[in-house]
């Protein structure tokens, strides 16, 4: 993510927390930054490696307790194929994503497709089952690395 981008899941967050009453400390606030800058995923060590270029006694439970939180309200998410972190692309608006991950250049594009949430929701109640997440991972090589590796092979 650019600069600009970073800026803005940033301020959003903060409204979002001043709106919720709820404290964004700048601890929390570090690891969305760090978060929001990545080119890609990021697990909770490279997380906790950047964080201790700022603060160098800094812990994993540090970490672990600023994800907890920015996950649970809606900041971030947690990718499960890959144990590691993405900023929301759409904070504040209720939503179950579905993620794209290109495992050439580790970018993660994330969808809002009610067609594929309500079909993953019905299909999981006509099995008898109750899901309490609905994510979907989908793993593959994006566009941008497709045509990269078909201009490869023409050379």
């Amino acid at each position: 993510m650019n600069d600009f981008d970073q800026q803005a899941i940033v301020k959003t967050a903060e409204q979002l927390c001043r709106q919720r009453s709820i404290r964004f400390t700048e601890q929390r606030r570090q690891v969305l930054k760090i978060i929001a800058a990545a080119a890609a995923p990021l697990g909770a060590y490279e997380i906790l490696d950047q964080i201790r270029l700022m603060v160098p006694g800094a812990a994993p439970p540090t970490v672990y307790r600023a994800l907890e939180f920015l996950q649970h309200h809606g900041l971030i998410h947690k990718l499960e194929t890959l144990h590691a972190y993405v900023a929301c692309s759409h904070p504040g608006d209720p939503h179950t994503s579905q993620f794209l991950i290109c495992f050439d250049c580790g970018k993660v594009k994330e969808l809002d497709d009610v067609g594929i949430s309500s079909s993953v929701k019905h299909a999981a109640t006509a099995s008898g089952f109750q899901p309490k997440e609905r994510l979907v991972e989908v793993s593959g090589t994006c566009e941008k690395c497709q045509i990269k590796s078909l201009e490869s092979k023409d050379t």
